[in-house]
């Protein structure tokens, strides 16, 4: 019984964490098992009724889903260039520099994270009224709220990369005679770029799954989660589940490809 007792405590956490990840990915699972699901003619939508390839051969037929998802890659990838870019640039203002306002400015930052999306989407809606553009909410209204929210996540997660980063690296470099700009760039860039990856990704999820904001400010602009939410009212198709699992492939592939890589390289150096 002892014996029993130490083998069940030893595989308690790891029975734990499958069951936490299994109950995490079971709604991944059945969308993936939904993309093969025929359901024409079907009342039930959600049901599953027969195995095709249909949706994964013609994912474009619902009309209007594939320019929606076209706008909303768009609009993530031109946010997160821009929110990473400003973000970074004001992590590293906040954490190297010293200056008057530092803490409110860190204060500040948190806001957008904190408020609730529907009062941060109605303020943006009266400014962009007030300045003249309530008759022309588009993509570019889009674009500037999404950039807007997303700089405070970059700021949070670049932010806690550089407060993790050895200083002594940096003066070791200073040290051999490199320039300031060779230091950055040899030394405190690449220590920094996983960190700012990590925003850069996070600030494209937030950008694409966003809906409540993006209604609020969207005018006639139909992004992918404004398709799917219009898409509800009728019985969303089955090719939305087919976007949702190549999403998280694509996703999956990405957290794979990067532990791959950073296991090679501390292979390369632990050979060294």
């Amino acid at each position: 019984m002892t014996r029993i007792g130490r083998w069940i405590g030893s595989h308690l956490v790891l029975a734990g964490g499958i069951l936490v990840l299994l109950y995490m990915y079971i709604p991944n699972m059945i969308v993936a098992v939904m993309s093969f699901n025929d359901s024409s003619g079907a009342r039930n939508l959600y049901a599953f009724q027969k195995f095709t390839w249909n949706n994964w051969l013609h994912p474009c037929a619902p009309e209007g889903m594939c320019s929606s998802l076209v706008t909303s890659i768009e609009i993530g990838l031109l946010a997160t260039f821009f929110a990473t870019l400003i973000g970074t640039f004001a992590a590293f203002g906040l954490v190297r520099h010293k200056f008057a306002g530092r803490s409110l400015m860190n204060l500040v930052l948190f806001l957008p994270m904190a408020t609730p999306e529907i009062v941060m989407g109605s303020s943006l809606l009266a400014l962009f009224v007030a300045a003249g553009l309530g008759g022309h909410l588009g993509f570019v209204t889009i674009l500037i709220a999404h950039i807007m929210f997303c700089i405070s996540f970059v700021v949070i997660t670049v932010k806690s990369r550089l407060a993790g980063l050895d200083g002594t690296l940096e003066q070791a470099a200073m040290d051999l005679y490199a320039t300031e700009w060779q230091t950055f760039w040899k030394v405190t860039f690449p220590l920094v770029f996983p960190g700012i990856l990590s925003a850069a990704l996070l600030a494209f999820s937030l950008s694409f799954d966003d809906f409540i904001i993006t209604n609020l400010n969207s005018g006639q602009t139909v992004t992918f989660p404004m398709f799917v939410w219009g898409a509800a009212q009728r019985g969303v198709p089955m090719q939305v589940n087919v976007i949702g699992t190549v999403m998280f492939l694509v996703a999956l592939a990405a957290v794979i490809l990067g532990e791959v890589g950073a296991r090679r390289r501390r292979k390369a150096i632990a050979a060294r």
